[in-house]
């Protein structure tokens, strides 16, 4: 029998070797070949992913809810917020202007001052809004109440070409603290960190639609100042998002600019739009809290790839409420209801019903005859019983810049009208009842121009007409029409002393007439009867 042939002990480990290096390689190719879905995991933990929510607000004048509870509501707004807060920590929330004005209760004096915004600031913030950016219609208010809410505010702003004229030159404004003042940046950077150590620096270019000329403000060219920015924040930032309040079609045009923007959270248009234009995405949410939008940004920082996934919320009668902003709410609401009760009894008493909407927008009423503009004078003509020939009125006289659906409150009428005043009977002559209309065909797109009851043009010869009748120069016309449009603001040769005014009659306290909100209030409660 033959010995058992033994190989010896150096063969033996290479064979061993080459079994464990085939091993090892098959390994890392497998491994290889699953990092292509995955992020490798470094040693301190940290996956390279980051996950953060923004929550988008824009156009928000009313800080409680609207069609009697149905829809908005900043105390649901502050629920929505700390749900989401509550799953994703790196959480924040934006107001992309217009929020200062125009409401019922900015236009209400208390202790002898117009509230102008300060019912906005103290919701806000106990929200504790991350960053906020100038409307337009932040400059309605005065310089110094603006300065007051700029310096009550615990939440940072951010503008790239809004500027305050000072004497010494035009400067950003600034907010006054006891340390100082502090002036608003013209760019806003946030370094996101999440539980793995994930770290990511975002950065923010603000602009706003020049479209509210004020003494006080300057308007730096929107395009030139965001690039300007961009600049700024290129080497600053992983990523850059815009941050506007601007027309849906100056947004388009700043992508082209700014290709580098994934998305701009926008404001001005008061309907919610998702709208991709040159790789850029741009989102705007309904005006008066009825819809918040919430972007879900994912980003690699070993990849540099970003995904973002927008979801339109809606803040309803089925959204609870934060009890402590509530609140808050509830305290202005008191103030509110115990001035409008001064004029009528249930300031939530449902009055009517728009099917279709009514248009209340600024944009509408300024330029062309809306039906809220019928609505109003029609409400103008009741009040006198329809005897009289037409009505006008300022369209600067609608200040709710919103579309005003389903059920309409009392409430709703006077965020239309806050300034209230009483209509009055004029007697005028044609050629004077011409010329006011005339000017206020010009001023399309201002304040000054007119919304009509009874009167149209002639599309033939663009003559003015009562009725189907051209309005005669030498005639005399009864015509109904707001105090403040007397007085000369808006059409500056429109005065009592003027010698086309025949006559003008005030409505005593105990009229109808004597308040135009109690007037179309009403005009529409006799519609259900």
């Amino acid at each position: 029998m033959k010995a058992p042939i033994t190989k010896p002990l150096k063969y033996l480990r290479n064979i061993i070797n080459m079994k464990q290096f085939i091993l090892s390689f098959l390994i890392s190719v497998f491994l290889f070949g699953c990092s292509s879905t995955r992020t490798p995991v470094t040693e301190t933990g940290d996956d390279g992913l980051i996950t953060f929510k923004f929550i988008q607000l824009n156009d928000v004048y009313e800080i409680a809810p609207l069609s009697g509870g149905q829809y908005g509501g900043m105390a649901r707004v502050a629920h929505v917020r700390d749900s989401v807060a509550k799953v994703n920590p790196n959480t924040f929330l934006f107001m992309a202007g217009d929020f200062l004005n125009p409401s019922l209760l900015g236009t209400i004096k208390l202790q002898g001052e117009r509230i102008a915004g300060r019912q906005m600031i103290e919701v806000m913030n106990a929200m504790n809004f991350d960053l906020v950016t100038f409307g337009n219609h932040e400059f309605d208010i005065s310089e110094e109440a603006l300065q007051e809410r700029l310096n009550e505010s615990n939440f940072t702003w951010v503008s790239a070409n809004v500027l305050q004229v000072q004497e010494d030159g035009n400067k950003p404004f600034s907010i006054q603290r006891d340390v100082g003042n502090i002036p608003i940046p013209r760019t806003y950077k946030r370094v996101i960190r999440d539980k793995d150590g994930t770290e990511v620096t975002v950065g923010f270019i603000s602009v706003t639609v020049p479209s509210n000329p004020r003494d006080y403000v300057l308007y730096g060219d929107i395009y030139t100042t965001a690039v300007e920015a961009n600049e700024i924040l290129k080497d600053q930032s992983d990523i850059t998002i815009g941050f506007t309040h601007l027309t849906i079609d100056q947004d388009k045009e700043l992508l082209k600019y700014l290709p580098n923007l994934p998305l701009i959270m926008g404001g001005h248009e008061h309907n919610n739009m998702l709208v991709t234009n040159n790789g850029g995405v741009i989102a705007k949410a309904d005006a008066n809290a009825k819809t918040v939008y919430i972007h879900t940004l994912t980003y690699n920082v070993h990849t540099k790839q970003l995904n973002i996934d927008s979801h339109l919320m809606p803040i309803d009668d089925t959204t609870p409420s934060k009890p402590s902003v509530k609140a808050i709410v509830d305290k202005w609401n008191s103030v509110l209801d115990a001035q409008i009760k001064q004029v009528i009894d249930n300031p939530n008493e449902i009055i009517y019903r728009a099917v279709p909407p009514l248009d209340g927008t600024d944009s509408a009423n300024r330029s062309t005859q809306t039906n809220l503009g019928g609505i109003i004078t029609r409400g103008m003509s009741y009040a006198y019983n329809n005897d009289m020939d037409a009505v006008i009125v300022n369209s600067g006289s609608f200040r709710v810049d919103d579309m005003l659906e389903g059920d309409i409150s009392t409430m709703d009428i006077f965020r239309v009208l806050p300034f209230g005043g009483s209509i009055v009977r004029v007697k005028m002559k044609g050629s004077l009842l011409n010329e006011v209309l005339d000017y206020g065909k010009e001023k399309r797109g201002n304040g000054a121009y007119l919304q009509r009851y009874l009167i149209n043009v002639n599309s033939a010869n663009g003559k003015w007409m009562i009725k189907d009748e051209q309005i005669d120069d030498e005639k005399t016309y009864t015509i109904a029409t707001s105090d403040f449009l007397m007085l000369g603001y808006d059409i500056p040769f429109l005065t009592e002393s003027h010698p086309g005014v025949i006559e003008v009659y005030h409505p005593k306290e105990n009229e109808t007439a004597y308040d135009i909100r109690k007037a179309v209030i009403l005009y529409l409660k006799s519609l259900k009867k």
